[in-house]
């Protein structure tokens, strides 16, 4: 997938990718355990659309020995429309 062919109602399609996209971006950068506490949605489900989005080229993964935290890619100018966006709600 390449992440300028991603549209954004591939992104929006999804109520947990939307779930998942508020917690790692409300909280700037959070852990697996964090965003499956926050979204309430299961492990499964959670891998599936974080991959999405790595590969969507809308957040980070960062491996810090075993444990992984996700943040958002700032740099790309989607973020800062998602951001607001998803403040409203």
């Amino acid at each position: 997938m390449n992440e300028n062919k991603v549209k954004m109602e591939e992104v929006l399609a999804s109520k947990g990718r939307i779930k998942i996209l508020k917690a790692i971006i409300s909280s700037g950068e959070i852990n697996l355990t964090q965003i499956l506490h926050m979204t309430g949605l299961n492990y499964r489900a959670v891998i599936h659309h974080i991959n999405f989005l790595v590969r969507a080229g809308l957040i980070e993964e960062l491996r810090i020995g075993r444990a992984r935290i996700y943040r958002p890619r700032w740099i790309d100018p989607r973020i800062k429309l998602l951001e607001e966006l998803l403040s409203e709600y």
